[in-house]
Parts: C-alpha cells; structure tokens; sequence
C-alpha cells in the first residue's frame, strides 16, 4: 500500500482533507483516529503533526505527505516538493517596531524571535548577517514587547496583528508558502502509485479552477465564439436541429467565465450554461 502522511491539525488538516476526499479517497471521521487504511485504492493515511511530516517521509517509512512549504523548509529534512495544492497560502517576513529597522542589513546583532528558526537562520545566513535567532512556539508578536528580541520573523496575512502589536512588517518577504506534496529527496519518480495520487489531485486542482461552458451559436460566428473558448485541445461542436445553428462545449476557467458568458452574448450565443466540474484527467 501507498502510505501517505496528512496533517492532523491546524490549517492544514481541513482542506487537505478535503481535497482527499475530492480525489477519491476514503478520510477518518474522528479527529482521535491516526492510521486510516483505504483498501479499495491501496492507500494508507497517518495523521501526524504538521510539523513532523517532513521527518517521517525523509526517513523513508512514508512513501509521501502533505504539509506546508515552509513547515518543509524550517525541517531540514531531506524531503521534496512535487505538487503545489493551492491552499493554506501565507507570507513569512520580518517585523520590528516603527523605526527600528529597514531589513536584514540593520539586523547584525540582534535578536530574531521566530517559530521557524531554521528558515530564518538560513536566509540571514545568504544575507551575510550575524544575527542572534531565539525560538518560540506561537505569539512571536509579544516577544518585542516582553525583551526577548528585537525583531520576529513570522507569517503575515493582513497584518493586523502585528499593527494591534505596535510592529510594522519590513524589508522584503522572506518566503511564500502553500501546502505542498512532498517526498524523501532521490525517491524514484516513476513509481505508479505515487503517479496515480499525484493525477487525482492534479484533477482535483483543474476541476476546481475549471467550469464546463456549454452554448448555441450561429455558424457565422462560430470562429469568433471559439476564439473566446478555445479549451483544452479544441472545443466540442455539434450540429443543432435549426440549420445554422451548432452546439459549442469548452471548458473555461472559473474566474473568468462570467466575462466569457458576457461576451458570447454580445456575439449573439444564447443558452449560455456553465457547471462545475467534479473530477477530471488530462
């Protein structure tokens, strides 16, 4: 079976999950359960810390997971990337009090508090910057105020609570992260089964940037209306009752199929139609 480690908590777990369920694949009910055997798709699911995934995949016990860029990064651990899955997007940069600092090159000795000392260390490393990094789990934010550092390092969305803090982010993002499958570092890339997991989520991935746009058009506008959808290869036409008229199907994608639907009007198609798309194969 293909043993593959998912995170069990935090934001993490929810979506991989669900996009899991998405592909196929049978999920735990009960947050309690940790091992998940799915024997209709020879899979097996180890719910592990987030933080802990990287290990166990480089150590070879686990085939592959899912877990965070940075999580992956902050690891050391000899594991790869090798699908992007779109969710649990964030930014790392550093933060400090108004005034204080500009970026890096005002950090040399100093002390940065983060969660993530391995990245950190690493960048102000390739930064030449001598600088002092402090760990902590959580709350980096209060370590400015309670002394313990200088400067965090933390992953930022809007900003908000930093700014509550009294800090303001500076200098350039240190990273961008997302949730990521990986894999132990060297593992073959052919091996079938890891293939036949990547297809389902790849598909799941196109089926949720894609719609099916389904439409009558004239003939005579035709090239044009299939200039606006030209799908994947080429869309599917087909020949309506009414003579001059054809059926056009074409998938589109998602963000900008409401603009699409406006234009094809605008070309005279009517019983413009979308629907979503479940699972899919390229």
């Amino acid at each position: 079976m293909l043993r593959i480690a998912v995170p069990n908590k935090g934001s993490l777990s929810g979506p991989a999950m669900a996009m899991l369920h998405e592909a196929g694949y049978q999920q735990r009910k009960e947050s309690k359960e940790l091992v998940l055997v799915d024997p209709e798709n020879e899979v097996e699911f180890f719910y592990l810390r987030p933080r802990d995934i990287a290990i166990y995949v480089s150590s070879g016990r686990l085939d592959i997971g899912i877990t965070g860029r940075d999580l992956l990064l902050d690891s050391g651990a000899d594991s790869e990337e090798i699908l992007q899955l779109g969710f649990a997007r964030s930014t790392f940069r550093y933060a400090t009090k108004p005034g204080t600092a500009k970026g890096p090159e005002d950090f040399d000795g100093k002390t940065i508090a983060t969660s993530y000392e391995g990245i950190v260390a690493k960048h102000l490393a390739d930064a030449g910057v001598s600088a002092s990094v402090v760990h902590l789990d959580g709350a980096v934010e209060t370590a400015i105020e309670l002394g313990v550092a200088q400067v965090i390092a933390d992953v930022v969305e809007t900003g908000t609570s930093l700014r509550n803090a009294g800090l303001e982010v500076i200098g350039e993002p240190i990273m961008t992260s997302e949730a990521v499958v990986i894999r132990r570092t060297g593992a073959p890339g052919d091996d079938p089964k890891v293939q036949q997991f990547l297809r389902r989520l790849q598909g799941v991935l196109v089926a949720r940037s894609y719609v099916m746009m389904d439409y009558d058009c004239r003939v005579e506008h035709l090239e044009r209306a299939v200039a606006l959808t030209p799908g994947l290869e080429s869309p599917t036409i087909s020949p309506l009752h009414h003579e001059g008229w054809v059926a056009v199907r074409s998938m589109v994608a998602a963000r900008e199929a409401q603009r699409i639907m406006d234009d094809l009007y605008a070309l005279g198609a009517r019983a413009i139609l979308t629907t979503a798309i479940h699972a899919c194969r390229l």
